[in-house]
């Protein structure tokens, strides 16, 4: 199911010299781009590695948008992982599975009031679109049967364990407020039952 492996290095604040392997996949049903960066080796590792599964953000991974914290965990987990090891799955599910343009939609809503949840289901969507099977299926083709789960969200939890993947400890990562995030970390916390860590 492994398609290619190529070296990449990586810089997240100070450090620019992260040293990583970014996989494709060949098979994957939904025909997304979905990746694997392995961080020093993780799928060789003699104890359970971190796994981090990140849905696609552009708002907040590239242009780093004040609306949500994704970019900033994304940040965190490739430092930890640089200096731990470990897996991170990029998965192309942008806007909790509803996509770019609908994001798009959805944050003008946000502007008129409603909040990140309230804004999916007037467009006419779930709460969360995401799939994560593919995600298990990739940690498979990695030899990956027990895994340390990097996230705050209980549905990761919950829909990995049901795909028969063992996660032997839930490390969170911190609540990254910043101007204009508050009450959407807020509503990811009431609603969804995200778990924050709080400095």
């Amino acid at each position: 199911m492994v398609k290619v492996r190529a070296r990449v290095p990586f810089k997240v604040g100070k450090r620019s010299d992260i040293p990583a392997e970014l996989l494709s996949f060949r098979g994957l049903e939904s025909g997304k781009e979905h990746v694997a960066v392995i961080f020093q080796n993780a799928d060789q590792r003699s104890i359970p590695p971190l796994v981090r599964m990140h849905s696609e953000c552009l708002t907040g991974d590239v242009f780093h948008s004040s609306r949500c914290d994704c970019g900033e965990q994304l940040d965190e987990t490739i430092e930890k992982m640089g200096e731990q090891g470990g897996v991170l799955l990029y998965l192309r599910q942008e806007g909790r599975g509803i996509g770019l343009y609908n994001k798009i939609d959805a944050y003008e809503l946000q502007s008129q009031g409603m909040n990140t949840y309230e804004a999916n289901n007037h467009l006419g969507f779930g709460d969360d679109l995401r799939d994560f099977s593919e995600a298990a299926h990739m940690l498979a083709a990695l030899g990956l049967k027990e895994i340390r789960l990097i996230t705050n969200n209980p549905k990761k939890i919950r829909e990995l364990e049901a795909l028969g993947i063992v996660i032997t400890e839930v490390v969170g990562t911190k609540a990254h407020l910043k101007d204009g995030n508050e009450n959407y970390l807020k509503t990811k916390a009431a609603h969804g039952k995200h778990r924050f860590h709080f400095d």
